[in-house]
């Protein structure tokens, strides 16, 4: 069948960690209460992976999950691209790994890191490349987070937030009006030291020092980070908005990065906006960076939340600190609206 250069996706899936921890267990290495992280944050618990277990193992988890409900074999994916910036290793890139283990065929492989934006980028740069490239039939986008490897649990300004898990979108090309229509970025850097780890750069490598929790775990700045977002958000939204030919009123369902239940809300009542057209996670998982956005996708297709016809928002923030949003005539071909 001859299809114009509409993107959409036509498959998902999500892998979280079997263990959790609640507030009262996490509270018990912090000098705040659970109640006081439930009133800034919303979040209740999150999601830790065990010490046996890798980036990989969730990000593959997840693509084949997305393969599985997008009835596409592995073989016919041409692009792979893997949204991390906690991948098993420095390099390779993990994009390799997802291709060995879902035993994909030639195709092109490549890591994306643009944090806690990286599911909104990494969908953008798939669906270019399949509109600039007609041999590539299908594409393959995973975000995954181990968060937890570079956490201090008793460091309140990141242990309240942070969890593990991936989540993954199979891109497909369907009728022209079907799809992604539009994205939007913006970057303000003038933030730039404000969610960092440094350990582990070529500025804190390992060679010649010892180890120092002061650089080798995540550092973040809340009230920046707040600041930021909703100064950003809402102009990154208006801006995809704009290209796409939408008025953000006309939107029917919006899926946020799931940083911060009460930043989610803040930016859907600042936007004039309803909190019924959008599908949160965070408060029953956490912040699990990259994936969170594709996790929560994963979760509101499983749920039925999105209708085929729809006009769909994907928004993000990360460090940086750089913004995205993506609007998508929403289309599945094989579990869309009956």
């Amino acid at each position: 069948m001859q299809f114009d250069d509409g993107i959409c996706i036509s498959g998902v899936g999500h892998r979280l960690p079997e263990n959790w921890e609640d507030n009262e267990t996490l509270c018990q290495n912090l000098d705040v209460t659970p109640e006081w992280i439930i009133e800034k944050t919303g979040i209740q618990r999150r999601y830790l992976a065990t010490p046996g277990e890798h980036a990989s193992d969730y990000a593959v988890a997840a693509a084949r999950q997305a393969l599985a409900m997008a009835n596409i074999p592995a073989e016919q994916i041409d692009v792979i691209v893997v949204c991390t910036y906690s991948g098993d290793y420095v390099f390779p890139p993990l994009s390799a790994k997802v291709h060995l283990e879902i035993g994909a065929g030639e195709c092109q492989i490549f890591d994306l890191q643009a944090n806690c934006a990286g599911f909104v980028a990494g969908l953008t740069a798939a669906s270019d490349r399949m509109r600039v490239d007609p041999t590539v039939r299908n594409a393959l986008v995973v975000a995954v987070e181990m968060n937890s490897r570079y956490i201090d649990r008793s460091d309140v300004n990141t242990a309240i937030y942070h969890s593990d898990g991936a989540g993954a979108a199979i891109l497909s090309r369907c009728a022209l009006d079907q799809g992604i229509k539009a994205s939007a970025f913006h970057t303000d850097s003038s933030n730039y030291e404000t969610v960092r780890m440094r350990g582990g750069g070529s500025s804190y490598g390992a060679l010649g020092r010892d180890y120092d929790a002061s650089i080798d775990f995540m550092e973040m700045n809340g009230i920046a980070t707040w600041k930021q977002a909703i100064t950003h958000m809402p102009t990154v939204i208006r801006k995809a908005c704009e290209k796409s030919g939408v008025s953000p009123a006309d939107v029917d369902f919006m899926i946020f990065h799931q940083a911060n239940y009460n930043l989610i809300e803040y930016i859907v009542r600042k936007m004039r906006l309803d909190m019924t057209k959008t599908f949160t996670n965070v408060r029953e998982i956490g912040n699990t960076g990259a994936a969170s956005l594709a996790i929560a996708l994963s979760e509101a297709v499983e749920k039925g939340l999105l209708k085929n016809g729809q006009t769909v928002l994907f928004a993000a923030v990360g460090a940086g600190f750089n913004f995205g949003a993506s609007v998508w005539t929403w289309h599945m071909p094989i579990v869309g609206e009956a």
